[in-house]
């Protein structure tokens, strides 16, 4: 019986070039203004048009403010990408969520909450993080530019065929434990080059029971254990989600497509070129210590010491250190951070914002933090505002800024200075990621809520409400 993968990847195929890759056919391809200006030169050069315009949705995100979007924005190189995806999508018939409007917010959030990633599409967009659409069953991994042209021009795409992995999380989660936590554990059990070559399937009882918002955050981080990308077979809790969102099929399409969907999975004794498991209860609430995500700990736990580090690794061990102001065998409960940022592609959705101020309620932001909150997008902001979480943290002393990528990258005005600590809830930690010189701490929206009001790396379980 083939796996899940195989089953939507197989549908997709066109043809297979002899010793070569895989003629794929895609079902929906995003653009935002970062990767996309060359693949539309790329076009015009060739004289084409978009093969499949109506299967193209584009939207900025990456470099767009997040105050004042009415303004052009303050950096010229990004208020340049911003105008020119406009102008490419005007010149090429495209549908575009643009800046300041109630569609607009993160690719990789707005699609699946408008309902246009659907369980058994194939999805490309040039940006690592396109993962994320794996949650509702689809098979969705990012491309570079050259391959945004290929689609671009023929709606297909030429990959070599990945191997598969199943990870299975048994048991169940403790209190305070995220879908965040559970991506950071796997990470430091794997490695950030421990999946690759694979396509992730996550499958177990900790899976089935996540939210849509929590498989999202796991979808997205496959790519940081180095896999192609990760998926979660679609169920009632994806078919609730998706329901009556803006693009998802309505009426008997509706309830075709949901019996087509409940198809969509691995057999019982389907063959996975790889298979590990591991234990719910084994993972706590974490943080990263290092300069890329696998280099992580449990809250409680400490910096390893360099006799528990291989050999082969203790230089770029070292060098890490050496950036981020950490010593080996240090325990980091307690170290003093300068800001809080929660938002982005992974953890800038409403069940984040709801956690966040879960921890908050009661208390005030630290006077030495800044913390900026920013909702994945407007769709997010709107929800925010009418579950009345925008005056509970505001009581708190934080404020909601308007949706867009922000501090997740340095590529707009939210930038960490150098040398200040970050708790991050998005999902890198490179060097100068955030900012030059910035020191991330990646973590939770439970481990940053605590960190914001405390002025410290706190454990969030001390703050749950009973």
């Amino acid at each position: 019986m083939n796996t899940l993968f195989d089953k939507i990847w197989d549908s997709h195929v066109v043809q297979v070039v002899e010793e070569g890759p895989t003629q794929l056919y895609i079902d929906r391809l995003y653009c935002h203004e970062v990767t996309s200006p060359q693949a539309f030169d790329g076009l015009r050069r060739r004289h084409l048009q978009v093969f499949r315009p109506q299967q193209v949705f584009c939207m900025p995100d990456h470099n767009i403010m997040t105050h004042d979007q009415g303004s052009p924005e303050l950096d010229p190189v990004g208020r340049h990408q911003v105008e020119t995806l406009d102008k490419n999508c005007a010149e090429f018939g495209l549908t575009e969520f643009k800046k300041n409007t109630p569609e607009n917010g993160v690719i990789h959030v707005v699609g699946p909450e408008t309902g246009l990633s659907l369980p058994g599409m194939t999805i490309v967009c040039g940006d690592s993080h396109t993962s994320t659409h794996g949650a509702v069953g689809a098979v969705a991994f990012g491309i570079g530019t050259s391959e945004v042209e290929m689609v671009l021009a023929s709606q297909c795409i030429l990959q070599q065929k990945p191997k598969s992995m199943r990870i299975t999380i048994n048991g169940a989660l403790q209190p305070g434990v995220t879908a965040k936590d559970v991506a950071l554990y796997l990470m430091a059990q794997l490695s950030t080059s421990g999946a690759t070559g694979y396509f992730v399937e996550y499958a177990g009882p900790v899976v089935e029971n996540m939210s849509m918002e929590g498989r999202l955050t796991l979808c997205n981080l496959s790519i940081e254990m180095g896999a192609r990308g990760g998926f979660i077979a679609p169920d009632e809790t994806t078919f609730a989600y998706l329901k009556g969102r803006k693009y998802a099929p309505k009426g008997e399409a509706w309830d075709k497509a949901v019996a087509q969907w409940r198809q969509l999975r691995s057999g019982d004794d389907a063959v996975f070129d790889c298979e590990l498991a591991f234990d719910g209860a084994d993972i706590e609430p974490r943080i990263t210590y290092g300069t890329n995500p696998g280099m992580g700990i449990a809250i409680t736990g400490s910096v390893p010491t360099l006799d528990e580090v291989a050999e082969s690794e203790q230089a770029s061990f070292l060098k890490s250190l050496r950036y981020m102001g950490f010593e080996p065998g240090e325990r980091l409960l307690g170290h003093p951070i300068d800001y809080v940022f929660l938002g982005a592609c992974t953890n800038g959705r409403i069940e984040d914002f709801r956690a966040f101020a879960s921890v908050v309620k009661g208390h005030k932001k630290a006077p030495n933090v800044v913390a900026w909150l920013v909702p994945g997008s407007w769709a997010v902001l709107k929800q925010i505002q009418e579950e009345g979480l925008d005056k509970q943290l505001e009581a708190a002393g934080f404020a909601i800024r308007q949706p867009g990528c922000s501090a997740c990258l340095a590529m707009n005005d939210d930038k960490v200075p150098a040398g200040k600590y970050s708790v991050s809830t998005s999902n890198r930690n490179f060097e100068g990621r955030q900012g030059p010189g910035a020191r991330t701490v990646l973590a939770s929206p439970l481990v940053a809520a605590a960190a914001a009001i405390t002025g410290r790396i706190s454990d969030p379980r001390e703050f749950l409400q009973a």
